[in-house]
């Protein structure tokens, strides 16, 4: 009884049950060939993001559908609110310099360009708000008026309502995009002026990220946490899925993040964006997941062996 209470989680992670006996040589060549290529575009998908600037902010901010909400709730200052404020944006990029102070350890002379990068990034941002101050305030009116509209249930149930608000959604957010991207761009050189003036310092301390306003105006946001953690899961689940290891519980893993991926999106449109993609790779992950695919040319037939020596399924 202790021996099967030891190897229940290895038994559940690597297959339940006895081999599919139904599967012929064809049927397995292809459940092992699924695994490697859903394998290899994971890991691939990781090593892309790690070595890449990649958010999960578009993708977040940009999402639809009943569970759209949520989503956008991990984005920051996801309308720009805040980075339309020069008095929110003062302060927040002034605690910045001064934990980059703190955490570089900077000298007299590395403290005065700190603070010459923190006038130089101000006097840009203002001459940006000054210049665009009349969309930035109709971008602001228009904030009450899309709330409004969002919140009258009356539209959900006539489509031409439905359409007609997301029409205006689209355009009130179309005012400031283009400002808020050549904030984005200011911050962006702001934050690695800062980090450019440590040099050893860096390599010791590590760089420091500058985030948007939020909850959370020092700590990572939850966002920042899954930008670091996705690339990471995606090369675990990669490489175990190439070799074979721990299939079933991996699988299930990834089609439960596809899933998310799908319902961020949803209902899916047509076209590259489009997040059927990710429901058709979840629903194949099910499938490796299902029939034990790691046993198969994979290590789990080892894991396997293992555990039924010491534990034998009723089959056999």
């Amino acid at each position: 009884m202790f021996t099967k209470l030891i190897l229940s989680p290895l038994r559940l992670a690597v297959g339940w049950g006895a081999y599919p006996r139904f599967l012929g040589t064809i049927g397995v060549l292809m459940l092992v060939l699924l695994r490697v290529t859903i394998g290899w575009h994971f890991y691939s998908e990781g090593v892309d993001k790690r070595a890449g600037s990649w958010s999960a902010e578009p993708f977040f901010a940009n999402a639809s559908g009943p569970l759209a909400e949520q989503f956008h709730r991990l984005v920051p200052d996801r309308e720009g609110m805040a980075r339309l404020d020069l008095e929110v944006t003062k302060p927040h990029l002034a605690v910045y310099r001064e934990r980059a102070i703190r955490h570089y350890g900077f000298d007299k002379a590395q403290q005065l360009a700190a603070k010459e990068a923190y006038v130089s990034a101000i006097k840009q941002i203002t001459y940006e708000l000054e210049t665009n101050a009349a969309e930035i305030e109709e971008y602001k009116l228009g904030q009450a008026r899309v709330k409004q509209l969002l919140e009258d249930p009356a539209r959900d149930g006539v489509s031409s309502l439905a359409g007609q608000r997301d029409t205006i959604q689209t355009e009130w957010k179309r005012l400031a995009v283009p400002i808020l991207v050549r904030i984005d761009t200011i911050w962006t050189e702001y934050e690695k002026a800062v980090n450019d003036l440590a040099t050893e310092q860096q390599e010791r301390r590590g760089y420091l990220r500058l985030y948007k306003p939020g909850d959370q105006q020092v700590s990572p946001t939850q966002l920042e946490q899954i930008n670091r953690w996705i690339p990471y899961f995606d090369l675990v689940v990669g490489i175990c899925l190439i070799l074979g290891l721990l299939t079933p519980a991996v699988s299930l893993a990834a089609a439960a993040f596809l899933f998310s991926v799908f319902l961020s999106q949803y209902p899916p449109t047509s076209g590259p964006g489009s997040t059927y993609y990710q429901l058709i790779e979840a629903m194949a992950c099910l499938v490796l997941a299902g029939t034990g695919a790691g046993r198969f040319a994979g290590l789990d037939f080892v894991l396997h062996a293992l555990v039924r020596r010491f534990w034998p399924s009723e089959e056999e």
